[in-house]
């Protein structure tokens, strides 16, 4: 007889819903963009802001503040192309981010939309995330699993072709770009790559630290490991390239960290 046990635990309805969605991304034409950004100074002004206010300002707050600044600046990263092959671009920017939450049982990733992330504070978007991460109830994360949970495999696989069907409806629901994080469970640098609906994606890595050359001296650093996709059939590389270029230097500067914590 074997030993071998087995755990009949039954699968939720997020990480169906999950599955289903990873495998209808592969089929677009994603390009992903491997960068490591020099965040020590940004995480310096963290520090410093929690010294002098008692506030541990979130770092996924930060990026998803420069990632909304930097998407105004270009908005053809959030670009999309409905069915009939018109082109959408949106003002806003509402990033879809993942939040780590605790339940009874265990720690889990639960996506959520900041809306307008372009008109928000650092200290804003924090807020938001630390109301979400503490709110117990699981009524909100399993809403939209609660109403496709009847339906046939197939009819909820194509409920993930919305943002090539109906884009704005896809940017009501779930967003128009997403920044999703693995290196908050657990320590170290390195990058991670994962599938997307969107046109525009952060998957936010570990951070480590490496000597860096700085004015002629070698100086320890922290590098955060950032992976970037893009839609490649809505944006070209030059366009992407200046993007993450764009973007590594909001996040070198610590954009939105000089204002009073408090705005």
């Amino acid at each position: 007889m074997s030993d071998i046990g087995t755990d009949r635990k039954r699968v939720s309805p997020q990480q169906q819903l999950t599955a289903e969605y990873m495998q209808m991304a592969n089929h677009r034409s994603n390009v992903h963009g491997l960068v490591e950004v020099d965040v020590t100074d940004a995480r310096e002004r963290i520090r410093g802001i929690e010294e002098a206010t008692g506030t541990k300002l979130s770092f996924t707050a930060f990026i998803v503040y420069c990632l909304a600044t930097t998407v105004a600046e270009q908005p053809h990263v959030q670009r999309y192309r409905d069915w009939q092959g018109r082109t959408y671009e949106f003002e806003d920017v509402d990033v879809n981010v993942l939040i780590e939450r605790e339940t009874d049982t265990e720690r889990v990733g639960i996506p959520h939309v900041i809306r307008q992330a372009n008109r928000r504070t650092v200290r804003s978007i924090h807020d938001e995330i630390r109301r979400v991460k503490a709110d117990r109830t699981t009524r909100k994360e399993h809403r939209f699993a609660g109403l496709t949970r009847h339906l046939p495999g197939v009819l909820r696989r194509q409920l993930w072709r919305l943002p090539q069907w109906f884009p704005t409806r896809w940017k009501r629901l779930a967003g128009s770009v997403a920044v999703t994080s693995v290196g908050m469970f657990g320590t170290g640098n390195g990058w991670a790559i994962s599938p997307t609906n969107y046109t525009l994606q952060l998957t936010v890595g570990g951070i480590g630290t490496k000597p860096r050359l700085i004015d002629g001296e070698l100086r320890s650093r922290e590098f955060l490991s950032l992976t970037v996709t893009f839609d490649h059939d809505i944006v070209d590389g030059a366009p992407a390239a200046r993007f993450v270029q764009r973007l590594s230097e909001h996040l070198e500067a610590g954009l939105g960290l000089d204002l009073p914590p408090d705005e």
